[in-house]
């Protein structure tokens, strides 16, 4: 039962996708709960990195709800505020993501960088300086 409002994002993989370890490898996620469609492959797996949930969900052409790589381009931008970009950004690419744009500290007060994780979602990993 939640206790309080949570903000959740729901990113699209392909359908068929049986794979979803980059996020533990790039990011330390969990997965909390997943359930399957009939040949084992992902309907949705609910995911958490440090306690910030977030569901990976397969593409359903039939909602407009479509994966980077049916429209062949970015769908969001999730933010994920670390205590370490370089180190984060780091093993992200060492699990297979496309780096975007190398961390930089920028004179707003931010650290951050950008990567592109294996299903074409864009992360930008980034810290209150």
């Amino acid at each position: 039962m939640m206790k309080k409002t949570a903000f959740v994002p729901q990113l699209c993989i392909r359908r068929g996708t049986y794979d979803i370890n980059f996020y533990e490898k790039a990011f330390g996620a969990e997965e909390l709960r997943r359930w399957s469609n009939d040949d084992g492959s992902i309907h949705v797996a609910e995911m958490s990195i440090d306690g910030a949930m977030f569901h990976l969900h397969e593409e359903v052409p039939n909602t407009d709800t479509f994966c980077p790589d049916t429209v062949k381009g970015v769908t969001t931008i999730i933010g994920l505020m670390v205590p370490d970009v370089d180190t984060v950004m780091k093993k992200a690419l060492e699990a297979g993501a496309r780096q975007i744009s190398a961390a930089k500290s920028y004179d707003y007060g931010y650290r951050q960088g950008e990567d592109m994780d294996t299903f074409g979602h864009l992360w930008l990993i980034e810290i209150v300086i």
